[in-house]
């Protein structure tokens, strides 16, 4: 049976995703992470900069292997028409955003942790997948990822990344600031 590159980057990433969440649920690496970053924010925001990080780099390397023909991936398509990977991002940043407004994952239960520990690590898959191909949707040409242009894609990843470890490592700091001007 020959199966689309989306379909082994989808096994990676569920794969990546469960192996995360057993390890947060089921050893003893749940509990350091909560005594080490008690925040529940500053939790989400360190599992969605490790989900970003793990699917940057499988997305990368799958489509690496794509183009230069090595394994069995191949494009997705429908009608003849290649599906980007960043359809597949949106489509998830639609689904987690939803979720957070619906404030599902938002109770101290453990099956709201686990919920919204899974947004979290689907917020940085989504998001993976979404600025992977920056250059493609700034520039609405799918010959742009590969072009100078798609140096873009690069420093849109690079950025984001860099917003979400400030986000992450910052926060008490932002937090703290943003109460100082509140106190009167």
């Amino acid at each position: 049976m020959h199966l689309s590159g989306a379909a082994y980057l989808l096994i990676l990433i569920v794969a990546a995703m469960a192996l995360i969440l057993f390890l947060l649920h089921r050893t003893r690496l749940g509990p350091i992470l909560h005594e080490q970053i008690p925040e529940r924010s500053h939790r989400n925001l360190f599992l969605a900069s490790v989900s970003f990080f793990i699917t940057f780099v499988l997305v990368r390397l799958l489509v690496l292997s794509i183009t230069h023909h090595v394994g069995p991936f191949g494009y997705v398509t429908m009608g003849g028409r290649h599906i980007h990977h960043l359809v597949w991002g949106i489509l998830l940043l639609l689904v987690t955003g939803y979720a957070q407004l619906a404030e599902i994952g938002q109770q101290d239960t453990t099956l709201s942790l686990f919920a919204d520990r899974l947004l979290a690590l689907g917020y940085g898959i989504g998001a993976a997948l979404t600025l992977d191909e920056f250059a493609l949707w700034l520039n609405l040409d799918a010959m742009a990822y590969w072009s100078k242009q798609g140096r873009e894609s690069i420093d849109a990843v690079v950025l984001f990344g860099a917003a979400l470890a400030m986000g992450t490592w910052g926060a008490p700091l932002f937090r703290r600031l943003l109460w100082a001007r509140r106190e009167p």
